[in-house]
């Protein structure tokens, strides 16, 4: 028989849970919501949970796991996503928690509960440490989506570790807002798990704009811990606007450029640290990017280099399910710390000259006048055998000419872009980042069908 885990981490059901614009919930409350969704749940094995609401979709999770239900968590809703988790699992059905997303799979409304007595004390729920939680789904080489499975006493083990790194096992209930989705493995992990098994209470919005993320932290109680990306917290300082203390600033998805979090720190006031991770292993290290460049491994996650790839890194340990091939280039400088150099697919090399989509990329947006931006390398060469690089930026007031002749100063000439794009908005997504799809899209619209790549 194996061992069983408590679906929560409190030890009082009148602990507030999460923060909703309605007012707090506590873990009673919770527990009663979780029993009600577990109850209305159809027959279906697996659900795709798409409520907006972090609160909605933390309760959708945990009713799963009480009714024998398997997550979904794709990195993407698109219709050819949706195809391939229909193929995946037929029986598969969507709950939501309002608008029609236009997801081709049978619907179920989160059903929200009218007005009822206080919440009761129910006893919290143990789950089987094995017991399958989710399918986690990373692109693979051809563009089918492949699954990756987490269970639940890794996933608890993951949500301790994460605590313990950020400093939020003191004892104290630590406010989390959160402007990543919880369908995405950073924010499932540092908003949803860490209100489940890491002493947080989460707001229950996902907001976007600086307006929004100034608001949401008014609105929850200290310690505030923001939860956010480089691409909302550099939009966060340059509108310029008041914002509540914070006590603790995490970023993720991208690696922060020593300028930015310097100035975070300095405007916010707060502590920022930084969390490295990937879908497949979860979160695995973190640093201070202001106190220095390396990262320091989790507990209990190791890294080993394979001995006939010396790019290729695993990790594994701990929270970490197997033995996982990561997607970038470390160096290993100390048994538990290691230096990122970039993604084994940023790496180019054009007339014999190597660089880093990345290290471009950081070039490309500090220049002055530019808000956004970054460099394309297209799937095929020019026709002469050379790869010719193209970049977007977003530049109010600048021309192409401007920013060539600014990046001539700071990066090779032989990876000068052609063309730049000047645009008005590069197509993020909701983690900031930028999916090939969606920036193949905007060079078609830019550029004529005989350039497009």
């Amino acid at each position: 028989m194996s061992a069983a885990i408590p679906l929560l981490g409190h030890t009082r059901p009148d602990a507030p849970f999460a923060y909703r614009p309605q007012g707090t919930v506590g873990v009673a409350g919770f527990l009663d919501d979780v029993h009600r969704v577990a109850g209305a749940l159809p027959g279906g094995g697996h659900v795709l949970n798409v409520c907006r609401d972090r609160y909605r979709f933390t309760v959708g999770l945990a009713a799963c796991l009480v009714a024998g239900k398997v997550s979904l968590l794709p990195s993407t809703h698109t219709p050819e996503m949706v195809r391939q988790l229909k193929i995946f699992a037929p029986d598969a059905f969507c709950l939501n928690d309002g608008c029609d997303p236009g997801i081709d799979l049978p619907h179920v409304a989160f059903p929200d509960a009218g007005p009822t007595a206080p919440a009761r004390a129910r006893p919290v729920p143990a789950i089987p440490a094995e017991r399958l939680v989710a399918y986690v789904f990373t692109s693979g080489s051809t563009g089918a989506p492949i699954p990756h499975k987490k269970h639940w006493g890794h996933l608890v083990g993951n949500a301790g570790a994460g605590a313990r790194s950020l400093g939020l096992d003191d004892g104290r209930t630590h406010s989390v807002v959160g402007t990543v989705p919880p369908q995405h493995m950073y924010g499932f992990e540092s908003t949803v798990l860490v209100s489940l098994h890491g002493g947080a209470a989460a707001w229950s919005g996902r907001p976007f704009y600086p307006a929004d993320i100034a608001a949401a932290l008014a609105g929850v109680p200290r310690p505030r811990v923001l939860v956010t990306t480089p691409f909302h917290l550099r939009s966060l300082l340059d509108a310029g606007i008041a914002i509540p203390e914070i006590d603790l600033v995490v970023s993720a998805t991208a690696p922060l450029s020593a300028a930015l979090a310097h100035a975070a720190e300095t405007r916010l006031g707060a502590r920022l640290q930084e969390i490295y991770g990937s879908t497949e292993t979860g979160q695995i290290a973190t640093r201070y990017p202001t106190a220095g460049i390396e990262w320091t491994l989790m507990r209990d996650i190791g890294l080993e280099t394979a001995g006939d790839h010396p790019f290729r890194t695993f990790a594994s340990g701990g929270h970490v399910e197997g033995r996982v091939p990561l997607g970038d280039v470390l160096e290993i400088t100390a048994g538990n710390r290691f230096l990122l150099h970039g993604r084994n697919a940023d790496l180019i090399n054009i007339a014999g000259k190597r660089t880093s989509l990345a290290y471009l990329n950081h070039q490309l947006t500090h220049l002055p006048g530019v808000l956004d931006g970054c460099f394309y390398m297209p799937d095929e060469d020019g026709g002469d055998g050379i790869t010719r690089l193209i970049a977007c930026a977003v530049a109010p007031g600048l021309s192409a000419a401007d920013l060539t002749r600014a990046l001539r100063r700071v990066i090779d000439p032989v990876f000068l872009p052609r063309p730049l794009l000047l645009v008005g908005a590069l197509p993020r997504n909701a983690t900031g980042k930028l999916p090939r799809p969606a920036l193949q899209g905007l060079l078609a619209e830019h550029l004529s069908p005989r350039a497009a790549p």
